[in-house]
């Protein structure tokens, strides 16, 4: 629920400051909603919820130091009062899916109109659940990820075009490993090369 005074206390986490800046200044034009904390870092989230306490955290996904949908899984944990709403760039149906998991109250993509977005604060602080259409019926389509949580860190750190040995490194597993999880999400993913691997997985929002 909102403030005794009706207010509805928003947190926005958003790296572009630019676009950061006017949302905030947009949804602070409505009557019943305040902007009370912005992070510009996904590693910030969390801390900044703890202090300021928002009914609602609007959060992008791709943010430095920590994705938005890593802090919204820690968000139901350490605030569960805290009702997160992700709003990215990027509508890819593997995201949706793991917003959805991480707990995530709503769904919504950045070429809507401001208006949307507030009515979609208002709803998901009232128990609703927020979903962009489209997505929703791109996310039904496209099913799962198949990738496990081993093959998705190994693409993650192949991003690049890191050599075996830099994943290694990375990931702490032996190069024979590696190979072994690049080989097996080239294949889940219908691709020739870890290149074309980790474009079909960004693609489809299954890393």
């Amino acid at each position: 629920m909102s403030s005794p005074d009706g207010v509805v206390k928003v947190l926005l986490a958003e790296d572009q400051g630019m676009m950061r800046g006017a949302l905030a200044l947009l949804l602070d034009l409505e009557d019943d909603i305040q902007v009370v904390a912005q992070v510009a870092a996904g590693d910030e989230i969390v801390a900044a919820a703890l202090e300021a306490r928002p009914d609602v955290a609007l959060l992008d996904i791709e943010l430095p130091g920590r994705s938005g949908l890593d802090a919204a899984a820690d968000l139901r944990e350490r605030l569960p009062s805290c009702k997160v709403l992700i709003l990215t760039t990027f509508g890819r149906p593997g995201y949706l899916r793991r917003a959805m998991d991480a707990g995530a109250a709503g769904f919504l993509v950045k070429d809507g109109p401001v208006e949307e977005l507030a009515a979609a604060i208002r709803r998901v602080l009232a128990g609703h659940q927020v979903i962009d259409a489209a997505l929703a019926v791109a996310a039904l389509s496209t099913g799962p990820s198949p990738l496990t949580a081993r093959e998705r860190d190994v693409l993650n750190a192949a991003v690049d075009g890191a050599t075996v040995a830099d994943i290694a490194t990375r990931v702490r597993l032996s190069e024979s490993t590696v190979r072994n999880y690049l080989s097996s999400a080239i294949g889940k993913t219908g691709t020739r090369n870890r290149t074309e691997a980790v474009r079909t997985a960004r693609h489809n929002g299954w890393l």
